[in-house]
């Protein structure tokens, strides 16, 4: 768990990286980030856009025409509906979702890796260069963190934290050979650390972007994927932004991690108005249960984002 507040940082770990080695965690454990990959591509992007690389307004289709097939709507789809979760993509295509827009991109609200994979490409094809470069040049470099990868190192092997599942078993590592902007960043508390603290300061980014990105793009629905016509009424206390979820009337940004079937959970939060901002990362099913009450330490008060995620927590009788 890392806390950044007024440019300073503090880091503290506890638990095991392994149960069965009963190895502790330390500020320089590895640990897989899930969808907190996310912000920090969305921010790459952004750059990007600053640029003058691409826009908001481009659309998908005209660099990776190939990854939505036969959609009269996928031709729409652009950078700014990817980015804001209203690409009207599935999260992932299965049999009972096959991958096409089930609404007309920048309708509505619905949580979308796919989305965030159609951009991944469409980013690599303008720029050429593969994510794990393109990050690494834009946003590891600058902001010194050394110790992150979309991709596995060999480095990170000696000090990872293995995924638990519910009972607390060990399970294999996943260990990704592929750079996927929507879930595969490993990092530690430390270097996430030195990410919220340019989010906080606007670092990389022209002022309008730094505002821009963490302004309301499109309300949220009371359900986090939502691509049926009878999609749960908006939940008025959320929304998304361009990279982040928002809580308007608290003036916080957020985003959770859940991979690796669900064995590694992650979050984080922070508030341009306090210049404060936390990240938890841990390696186990239940991880998510701690996350309100240590985020609530950091940024005190109720937050409505943890009621929609739906998550158990940890004092509750479940």
């Amino acid at each position: 768990m890392a806390v950044v507040r007024q440019g300073s940082t503090t880091v503290c770990s506890a638990g095991v990286t392994n149960i069965e080695s009963g190895a502790e965690v330390n500020a320089d454990t590895i640990f897989d980030a899930a969808s907190l990959s996310k912000p920090l591509f969305a921010h790459a992007v952004l750059q990007l856009v600053d640029a003058g690389r691409l826009s908001l307004e481009t659309r998908l289709s005209d660099w990776v025409p190939e990854y939505v097939r036969d959609d009269p709507q996928a031709p729409t789809v652009t950078v700014g509906h990817a980015l804001s979760h209203a690409s009207g993509l599935p999260n992932w295509r299965s049999d009972a979702f096959p991958l096409r827009t089930y609404y007309p991109p920048g309708e509505r609200f619905s949580y979308s890796g796919e989305g965030f994979t159609w951009l991944q490409r469409t980013v690599e094809a303008i720029t050429g260069e593969p994510l794990e470069t393109l990050v690494h040049r834009l946003l590891f470099e600058p902001l010194g963190m050394k110790t992150s990868s979309y991709v596995w190192q060999p480095g990170f092997e000696p000090n990872h934290a293995a995924p638990h599942d519910a009972s607390q078993k060990v399970g294999p590592k996943r260990k990704p050979e592929q750079a996927m902007a929507a879930y595969s960043l490993h990092t530690t508390a430390v270097d996430y650390s030195c990410f919220l603290q340019a989010v906080l300061s606007g670092t990389g980014l022209h002022s309008g972007t730094s505002s821009l990105w963490l302004a309301p793009q499109v309300p949220l629905r009371k359900a986090v994927v939502a691509l049926q016509a009878d999609a749960p009424e908006i939940d008025a206390r959320l929304a998304w932004g361009l990279g982040w979820g928002l809580e308007p009337e608290r003036g916080t940004f957020f985003q959770w991690g859940d991979n690796d079937q669900g064995r590694h959970k992650a979050f984080a939060m922070g508030s341009m108005h306090e210049q404060v901002a936390v990240v938890v990362l841990t390696n186990g099913f239940n991880g998510m249960a701690i996350a309100p009450e240590l985020v609530e330490e950091v940024l005190p008060g109720g937050h409505s984002c943890f009621d929609w995620l739906g998550y158990e927590r940890l004092s509750r009788p479940a």
